[in-house]
């Protein structure tokens, strides 16, 4: 199995975007790019190859469940895990977005200390499968 490395983060909230990339960075030892809409996170992705992307389901413009579609659409991102992240946690939700095809689904606001651990814990159960 690969080697978590690189992860790509997108949320439309610079806050939260910076508090994931500093946990990451510094708990987990990753490598984070950041996006802050759908149309850059599609474009860093496909020029970086990421080996995780964490996903905000609510964002302006092109929403995560858009934003994930037009990412499964490239065959070079298939063997890459896409994690939503959202406010939205109950079971029905969390069905919803395993349905449309995310991997895994991370509650907001997220623990900064366990999120590095949550990512993981899921790229690997990804990887399992």
């Amino acid at each position: 199995m690969a080697e978590l490395k690189t992860i790509l983060c997108v949320d439309d909230e610079p806050d939260v975007l910076a508090v994931a990339q500093m946990c990451l960075e510094t708990v987990g030892e990753f490598t984070v790019l950041t996006a802050s809409n759908g149309a850059e996170a599609i474009e860093k992705a496909s020029t970086h190859l990421p080996d995780a992307i964490l996903l905000d389901v609510m964002m302006p413009g092109m929403d995560g469940p858009s934003t994930l579609q037009s990412l499964r659409a490239m065959p070079a991102l298939n063997g890459i895990p896409i994690i939503f992240m959202t406010a939205r946690v109950r079971q029905p939700e969390i069905d919803e977005y395993k349905n449309l095809g995310g991997d895994g689904v991370i509650a907001k606001p997220f623990d900064p200390m366990q999120l590095s651990a949550q990512i993981l814990a899921i790229w690997e159960e990804f990887h399992a499968a």
